[in-house]
């Protein structure tokens, strides 16, 4: 098992490398040239820009039993179809159930910017410790239940 991170926007990668250092997991961080990550555990895997580079690089790496770190809805489908475990930075696992909702609302809101100059969607709120807290509790949850 290893644990893969989409790493350009993640807020939990320091939480995610401790967890797989204290379980002595693989750890892959993927992200794009435009940003500079570094770890002292595990690998950074450093990818050309592009649209969905670094999304297509990490889902050929992901093999059944791996959890990916995204808070992509495509990549985390694709990891489902591979048979790995999904999560978002906000603790939600992605699965078979909640999938299609969420595929399905990208697509609106997509669909909604691109025929109005108007709309702005939603700005996420400022990350609190507690969301820390909910997302490592959950994601010990699906490591530990793997292990």
């Amino acid at each position: 098992m290893k644990i893969l991170i989409d790493g350009d926007a993640c807020p939990v990668r320091e939480i995610c490398k401790r967890i797989a250092r204290e379980r002595n997991l693989e750890y892959v961080i993927f992200c794009d040239t435009s940003h500079v990550i570094t770890t002292d555990y595990g690998r950074v895997v450093v990818v050309g820009k592009g649209a969905d580079a670094v999304d297509f690089v990490l889902i050929n790496q992901v093999n059944k039993g791996d959890v990916i770190v995204t808070q992509d809805y495509g990549v985390a489908a694709m990891a489902l179809g591979k048979s790995a475990v999904a999560i978002h930075h906000s603790g939600m696992e992605y699965n078979n159930d909640n999938m299609d909702r969420l595929l399905l609302d990208r697509h609106l809101n997509k669909k909604q910017r691109r025929g109005s100059s108007k709309f702005r969607g939603n700005n996420p709120k400022k990350r609190t410790p507690d969301d820390d807290i909910i997302f490592e509790k959950a994601f010990v949850k699906i490591i530990d239940s793997l292990i």
